[in-house]
């Protein structure tokens, strides 16, 4: 039996949310670089390139990139192709209004590098309880 993790964080969309880490060393620009008809991210180069955010609680260190990704974000939400959750080490505003707007849970002034891609987590009231992937 695994041992949980609990970490916690600044609350930017309260909410619960779980699902498999996805986690990314670089930041995420979602207009371009992620399709919001499907959730597959596609910069090339970028470290998540083919992966799907769908269903994911998504990770990264923050975003970038034109302000309409915030409607991206909302656009993978109405598509059914979002994260369940996103946790960052720094917010900032696009990614952060993409999740108000989108509804999904997000939390940042996280410590990322303790999140291992597929992990299990639960998001929930700025906590996130992280127990290891096998």
């Amino acid at each position: 039996m695994s041992k949980a993790l609990v970490l916690h964080g600044r609350v930017i969309k309260a909410g619960r949310g779980e699902g498999r880490a996805l986690v990314s060393s670089a930041p995420i620009g979602f207009l371009g670089g992620v399709d919001p008809d499907t959730g597959i991210v596609l910069e090339p180069g970028h470290p998540l390139q083919g992966k799907s955010v769908a269903g994911t609680v998504l990770v990264f260190p923050t975003g970038k990139g034109s302000t309409v990704g915030s409607y991206t974000v909302l656009r993978l939400a109405r598509s059914g192709h979002a994260p369940a959750a996103m946790v960052n080490a720094e917010s900032e505003a696009i990614v952060a209004v993409g999740a108000i707007i989108a509804d999904i849970p997000m939390v940042d002034q996280v410590d990322i590098s303790l999140i291992r891609d597929g992990d299990s987590i639960v998001l929930e009231n700025g906590a996130l309880t992280v127990t290891r992937g096998t």
